[in-house]
């Protein structure tokens, strides 16, 4: 007999009211190539702190990829469908019910963000391998690729940096699905579809897990006058995730728009050598379990760190 999971709420939060009967997954396949992802490679895997999902591109390279199918990783429901913009594009959430290791029910959401189209719509029911968009670059902000998470955590929706950034609320994306090819299956139950309590959060995008810094504002000497202190359109992350946030000072020489274009070449230069560390390893990255990607990662950061 299937127990139904109700502890935490997380899980099954009270706020909820409305359900939708969904079938539960009988499997999870990759949402590119499918379903084993064939001729695609993952760039960017999951950082807990920093990178909050899989970065997936095609192996020709370049954007050969755009306009290839994603499809979803599951049986489930649809419960996000939107052009979201805001470094992120079009984005698709589906709510997955499977029979975890004790037997019991528990639900999860798969993200698939930089869409090119989408074609779900919100409570829409899909099934495992149907196709849920293409592959974008979130309206040209980035080179195409999908960008894939797998979350614990039902309430984050589109506010991650409302919430942990570690395990406790996110999946590495292909060790869950490695365990979990073959799940039991064949009974409908009732999943929760309106579940995200925080606001939706602007100050971050798909490819950088912390949110930007508030703007900072200075004493100006004149009562009721604060002079505003910029901070860094999109601030480069330490290893451990860790946002600098600059402390309250003199006024910048630069204007607001200099300083921002300033730190946008910074961090474009960096991503830039990144990308070109990442290439000449390419075939080390491919070979990689994730626990050992995740620390080829921390080394390439912590290699570009001192370069700088």
């Amino acid at each position: 007999m299937i127990l139904l999971l109700l502890a935490g709420a997380a899980i099954f939060p009270a706020c909820a009211e409305t359900t939708i009967r969904v079938p539960l997954a009988n499997g999870f396949d990759l949402p590119v190539g499918k379903p084993d992802g064939e001729g695609y490679y993952v760039f960017r895997g999951y950082y807990p702190g920093g990178h909050l999902g899989e970065d997936w591109n095609g192996s020709r390279g370049g954007d050969t990829d755009l306009g290839d199918p994603v499809w979803s990783a599951g049986d489930g429901v649809v419960v996000f469908s939107e052009d979201y913009l805001r470094g992120w594009g079009n984005v698709v959430i589906v709510r997955h019910a499977y029979v975890d290791e004790n037997g019991r029910v528990a639900l999860m959401d798969s993200l698939y963000g930089h869409l090119d189209q989408r074609m779900v719509r919100k409570y829409q029911q899909v099934k495992r391998g149907q196709q849920l968009g293409t592959i974008g670059t979130a309206h040209g902000k980035y080179a195409a690729h999908l960008h894939f998470e797998m979350r614990k955590n039902i309430r984050i929706g589109m506010a991650r940096g409302a919430y942990d950034q570690g395990y406790s609320n996110y999946f590495s994306p292909r060790q869950f699905i490695a365990a979990r090819r073959t799940l039991r299956s064949g009974a409908n139950v009732a999943v929760p579809v309106d579940t995200f309590s925080a606001p939706p959060d602007s100050s971050t995008d798909g490819s950088d897990g912390p949110p930007k810094p508030p703007a900072l504002t200075r004493d100006s000497g004149r009562p009721g006058v604060p002079v505003p202190v910029p901070a860094p359109a999109r601030p480069p992350r330490t290893p451990s995730g860790a946002v600098p946030v600059p402390e309250p000072g003199p006024a910048p020489a630069r204007n607001a728009t200099a300083t921002a274009d300033s730190n946008s070449q910074a961090i474009a230069d960096r991503e830039a050598r990144l990308k070109k560390l990442i290439e000449e390893n390419r075939k080390k990255v491919d070979s990689m379990k994730d626990d050992e990607l995740d620390g080829f990662w921390s080394r390439l950061r912590k290699k570009l760190d001192e370069k700088r």
